[in-house]
């Protein structure tokens, strides 16, 4: 039955085994989930920012020990008051199509980026506006300081400041999927040879040069040594673990839990993470509607989970997952655990109990077809109930969770109250761009928590530049944000690929790369 399937998505993805040997210089990879619109700038979906990275180039980037580099950028300079950037880009850099990148491309492109990112949006609260200064040299000017220009020019979260031609991004509404995929970066994306639901395939991009220094992250020389990548969408992970295991694809992504013993005896496979910041795994609670809307009762459920009993439903080996007390992702410069209070069951029922909870069913969304949300649930499930909170798990599938968790309904009007989720880690690694933390009300994601204060101290926090100075604000966010109870972190999980052995050369950045592999 799984061979079948898997035989049916190669044939409709039109890749033919038996005429295109590996070593022909193709890559095939199982990515961890589909790419639905193929425009990195539309909005936080991680898989097309991974598309994104293959596609196209950034001016700034981040290398592996999460600092930022220039990338597109020869040089820049910084006025003396804190409000001129002067940038200069690289010599000879080109789109696929072979023309010349320019300041105008960029500048295009950073406008329409700007819409759908919050550090963008806050970069154009600030007066931000961009000036030509010949085919190479562009300047952003700013009404006041801003100390995340750059963190905002090399962020890897979605959406990713990718830089495409002037002509598509002046074209295409920031809230419209592009359609000519013109890019600049390693490798060119075949649309003639996308199947929506099956296979991606991409092409060594001929006009792209990397930089000189070595691949570092997401940072450095960017150097395709495939000749083309594809992916190959296997819904079904056993499917997968086979076609890995046949030498049918090269590397799957983002391997389930329960299928990684098995990886591990298979042969001529290896099994590591994918990068080492992981995914937030937390509890997000509907904070405008009953019985969350209470604040007594999300704070009861910081003293009633335990991170370390979410992990053991889905993992044995805890090199896997870390129960993080913290709003902060485990490897954020920013991590503390200061005012996270240690589990204390018998203290949350006493909460829930002196609460004045009206008994009001919790409704969690249950993706059962995710192994991690659905164990994550069942345990959440049960920990409501032990504290006294009244509970409906309501099952479907993650794209039914996506879509209803944008109501702003009563749980008995086709609402919700709580959903789990992991999204990247590098959401959650400062204030500025913290998913999670944001409290600005209806513009905040999806639960809209509504705290001036959480706001007012991350507007500060984007005007620092000392690190120190850093540090201590973020504390102070995290110990007014354990009032307010945006969230619950459970806990970071690694995600993890197996790969053939024959591979060498993978990266291990934010998001899963393909230039920089070969075999050997």
């Amino acid at each position: 039955m799984k061979l079948h399937f898997l035989a049916a998505t190669i044939l409709a993805a039109g890749v033919a085994f038996a005429g295109t040997a590996f070593a022909e210089s193709v890559l095939r990879v199982k990515p961890s989930g589909d790419v639905k619109a193929l425009d990195p700038m539309l909005g936080s979906d991680s898989m097309a920012r991974n598309y994104g990275y293959m596609v196209y180039d950034t001016l700034f980037a981040l290398d592996a020990d999460l600092k930022i580099q220039p990338q597109m950028v020869e040089k820049w300079e910084t006025s003396d008051d804190g409000k001129t950037y002067s940038f200069t880009l690289r010599e000879g850099l080109k789109f696929s199509d072979g023309a010349p990148v320019t300041s105008k491309d960029v500048i295009s492109s950073l406008k329409r980026w700007s819409v759908n990112d919050s550090l963008g949006q806050q970069m154009m609260a600030n007066g931000a506006t961009f000036a030509e200064a010949d085919a190479r040299t562009f300047t952003l000017s700013l009404s006041k300081p801003w100390g995340l220009v750059l963190d905002a020019l090399g962020k890897a979260g979605a959406p990713v400041p990718f830089i495409m031609p002037a002509r598509v991004a002046d074209a295409t509404p920031p809230t419209t999927p592009v359609t000519d995929y013109t890019g600049s970066g390693p490798f060119m994306f075949l649309a003639k040879e996308w199947v929506p639901g099956a296979k991606l395939a991409f092409a060594r991009n001929p006009n792209y040069t990397p930089r000189a220094e070595p691949a570092s992250g997401l940072a450095g020389g960017k150097t395709a040594k495939m000749d083309r990548v594809e992916w190959v969408i296997i819904p079904d992970q056993q499917t997968a673990l086979d076609a890995l295991s046949k030498g049918e694809i090269d590397i799957n992504e983002d391997v389930s839990a329960d299928l990684i013993p098995l990886a591990k005896e298979t042969k001529g496979v290896t099994v590591a993470k994918q990068d080492d910041i992981g995914v937030a795994q937390q509890i997000r609670l509907n904070t405008i509607q009953p019985p969350f809307n209470n604040v007594k009762l999300r704070e009861a459920l910081l003293y009633a989970v335990n991170g370390d009993d979410f992990l053991a439903a889905v993992i044995s080996d805890p090199s896997l997952g870390k129960a993080c007390k913290s709003f902060y992702t485990c490897s954020s410069p920013y991590h503390t655990e200061a005012g996270f209070p240690s589990p204390d069951m018998e203290k949350a029922k006493r909460m829930v109990a002196e609460s004045g909870y009206d008994g009001t069913p919790a409704v969690l969304l249950d993706a059962t077809e995710n192994t991690n949300i659905h164990a994550f649930v069942t345990v959440a499930d049960q920990l409501l109930q032990e504290i006294g909170i009244k509970t409906k798990v309501e099952a479907m599938d993650w794209a039914t969770v996506t879509s209803r968790r944008a109501s702003k309904e009563p749980v008995d009007g086709g609402g919700w109250s709580i959903f789990i989720s992991g999204p990247g880690g590098l959401d959650f690694l400062e204030p500025v761009g913290h998913l999670g933390l944001r409290s600005n009300c209806e513009k905040a994601w999806f639960g809209w928590p509504c705290d001036a204060d959480i706001e007012a101290m991350r507007a500060s926090f984007a005007g620092l530049t000392n690190l120190d100075e850093r540090k201590a604000l973020a504390e102070k966010i995290q110990l007014r944000a354990l009032q307010t109870v945006p969230y619950v972190p459970i806990a970071t999980q690694y995600q993890i690929r197996t790969y053939r052995n024959d591979l060498s050369g993978l990266l291990t950045p934010p998001a899963p790369v393909y230039w920089n592999v070969e075999r050997k």
